[in-house]
């Protein structure tokens, strides 16, 4: 067995904005594994500025990996424990080498096309007509859920956007989700979460920076709208410092990235804590190819969430991997008449 690592940069069809920023290039590395003729591929996605393991020394742990893959992935898993974007590529590689195909990780009646998953519309930050205009799509496409990323311009006008929301449809009929991505201070949080309540909000996405456990488990008391902890997760490798997090903060909700909380075994070691503290949780991608997006996907129907999950994000970009993934009145479908546009022999030249 060997095992190769591949850098790939994602360009978006246009700048994606958040409260930390614009997004023009998405960084992301590629795991391939070959054994006795047949390959399989792990998709290691990390954030810049976000991804715990955004290190300098992260292609040198690449490579490390690559040169100890005979481990196995369940030792190299447990070695990798601050590496969660790696152990989540190395996961999903073995998968891949042991599957039929490389693409088919965990066959269900979602891959055979017979059911769909229920995502949310993303509707990124920008000027006021921008955010509008991206609304107004995302309710012609047939979405039920949309998520607003809040934050980076002016407070009154992100309100009055809600307000063209909520003036032509009521909370039955759209869900609305908002992520600050950490953008209120904490003494302004609270009277920003009173001001959004008469909206009918679903959540608020981490509205203060993580690390304010002390901040963040008062606002989680004492919010009118229901607190979804996201980056607030990031970095918290035992179960025994994931199980004394949420009981301090004591969420509504917590969103998993698998790429962000070490792969599907990390994403399950949480769902089972939120389960047994009556915490609700939905799974989203991290800006994935559609590789780790299929993959996630894939996972995320065995999971049986009826809730919105945040996974459509694979028409982001202008350079990725045609598949059968696609998005059809705010739901996610495995198309499998469509097929891969990816080329193993070619990639690795």
């Amino acid at each position: 067995m060997k095992a190769t690592y591949h850098n790939y940069i994602l360009n978006f069809k246009q700048a994606s904005g958040t409260s930390r920023g614009v997004l023009n290039v998405k960084e992301t590395w590629f795991i391939i594994i070959e054994n006795n003729g047949k390959k399989g591929i792990g998709e290691c996605g990390i954030l810049r500025g976000l991804s715990c393991d955004d290190r300098p020394d992260y292609e040198e742990k690449l490579n490390w990996t690559c040169k100890n893959i005979n481990l196995g992935k369940d030792t190299l898993w447990e070695m990798l424990l601050e590496f969660p974007s790696i152990q989540f590529g190395v996961e999903m590689a073995f998968l891949s080498l042991a599957s039929k195909t490389p693409f088919l990780l965990f066959e269900s009646d979602f891959t055979t096309g017979k059911k769909s998953i229920l995502i949310n519309g993303l509707v990124w930050m920008g000027n006021e007509s921008f955010m509008k205009q991206q609304i107004e799509e995302k309710l012609a496409q047939g979405f039920k859920c949309i998520k607003l990323k809040i934050g980076a311009i002016d407070f009154q006008k992100e309100l009055d956007l809600l307000h063209f929301i909520r003036q032509n449809f009521n909370e039955e009929t759209i869900q609305i989700r908002v992520d600050a991505n950490g953008a209120f201070s904490s003494n302004e949080a609270l009277n920003k979460i009173k001001q959004l309540t008469g909206y009918k909000l679903h959540s608020i996405e981490q509205p203060i920076q993580k690390n304010n456990t002390d901040s963040m488990a008062e606002l989680c008391k004492n919010t009118t709208i229901d607190i979804a902890l996201d980056e607030e997760l990031i970095g918290v490798f035992s179960i025994e410092e994931k199980e004394a997090l949420l009981l301090k903060i004591k969420p509504q909700y917590i969103i998993l990235k698998p790429s962000f909380v070490g792969g599907f075994r990390g994403t399950k070691e949480w769902i089972l804590l939120a389960k047994k503290h009556k915490i609700g949780w939905w799974i989203t991608s991290a800006l994935e190819s559609n590789i780790g997006l299929n993959a996630i996907a894939q996972f995320t129907y065995l999971q049986q969430n009826s809730m919105p999950q945040g996974l459509g994000t694979g028409a982001l970009y202008t350079n990725n991997f045609e598949c059968p993934l696609e998005v059809l009145d705010g739901k996610l479908w495995y198309n499998d008449t469509k097929k891969w546009e990816f080329d193993f022999e070619k990639f690795l030249q």
